[in-house]
């Protein structure tokens, strides 16, 4: 099933007959011939009556009550309606609007009109509205519940009373973002968002460096995979136990050289820049300067227990994200 609209469903919603995405979706794809009489006979499952016909001249189109259903060049389209030199079409992709001149050359003129009944619904309309919105919900409660447990705990904890925690914080959640964008370049899933960003510096070059042997640590573990973890505990640290920031920013020291390594391999071994990559060891530098300005290194001396705790949060963290999370395979790879 799917969630984008059809044809189907947008002339559901133009009629105001009830309906949800998913099923209706799923009931024109899945007919076997996708033309105006398949049409007929499943919208008469939902009480809608229609009738084909063709005009004798493609100028009588502006007098017909819209909307209706017409087969032109590129496909079955819905005629919203009309203006002075132009008319509104409807199809799986969107609303267009091309000029009464092109619509006339390229309709067939065979047309469908419906006419929906007062009874006219989705069939099952109350248990598919029930799953629709249980879907819904399901996917939006894990978001909402671990926003509702992170504003808790920034407000709780105290982290938004002063400046440098709070920019700590942003600075995590966008390492946590740009390290997700990365993994999903890892896994060759391409985004929007990913290519959008990726293409800053460089275009394709987030692909290039990650296709080399150095996007990896020694081949056990992906860098990407590294900066999603630190990220990840380095915040759910702060935000519960924020008496180990102090560790946190030790821990942030320790990462400092790796930032030269990668910004000297991209540009001398790879000859690419990965914009995400960058960006993550830009990250990596304000979260040192939030540190430093917040005073937190005067309390990391002497060292305790509490640094060997953090590092192994970091470890374990890693390795349950290198255990479950999927990983590319070999002939995947690009060129």
């Amino acid at each position: 099933m799917t969630d984008s609209n059809t044809i189907f469903t947008r002339l559901l919603s133009e009629l105001d007959v009830k309906h949800t995405h998913a099923f209706s979706n799923n009931q024109f794809l899945s007919m076997p011939f996708q033309s105006l009489f398949g049409l007929e006979k499943l919208l008469k499952e939902y009480g809608i009556d229609s009738c084909c016909f063709k005009v004798k001249s493609n100028e009588q189109l502006t007098s017909l009550p819209t909307p209706y259903l017409t087969q032109i060049n590129d496909g079955i389209k819905m005629v919203n309606g009309f203006s002075s030199d132009s008319v509104s079409l409807s199809d799986g992709n969107g609303i267009t609007t091309i000029s009464l001149r092109d619509f006339n050359n390229g309709c067939t003129g065979i047309v469908m009109g419906v006419y929906p009944t007062e009874s006219a619904i989705e069939p099952n309309y109350t248990a598919h509205r029930i799953t629709e919105i249980g879907t819904a919900v399901k996917r939006w409660l894990l978001p909402g519940i671990l926003s509702l447990l992170f504003l808790y705990f920034f407000i709780t904890r105290g982290l938004y009373s002063q400046i440098h925690t709070v920019l700590l914080t942003v600075i995590d959640c966008l390492g946590l973002y740009f390290s997700y964008l990365l993994i999903l370049k890892q896994l060759r899933i391409h985004t929007r968002a990913a290519d959008r960003v990726c293409g800053i510096i460089q275009k394709e070059g987030c692909n290039k460096v990650l296709n080399t042997d150095a996007s990896s640590f020694f081949g056990l573990f992906h860098w990407c995979e590294v900066g999603f973890a630190y990220f990840s505990v380095s915040l759910l640290i702060m935000l519960i136990f924020p008496g180990h920031i102090p560790q946190l920013a030790l821990i942030n020291v320790c990462c400092l050289p790796f930032t030269f390594w990668s910004i000297w391999y991209q540009h001398f071994k790879a000859k690419a820049w990965c914009t995400l990559c960058v960006s993550i060891q830009g990250l990596l530098w304000l979260q040192f300067l939030c540190y430093l300005t917040g005073g937190v290194y005067q309390y990391a001396l002497p060292l305790t227990w509490g640094i060997l705790i953090t590092g192994c949060c970091y470890i374990v963290a890693l390795l349950l994200l290198n255990r479950f999370l999927p990983q590319p395979k070999d002939e995947d790879s690009e060129p």
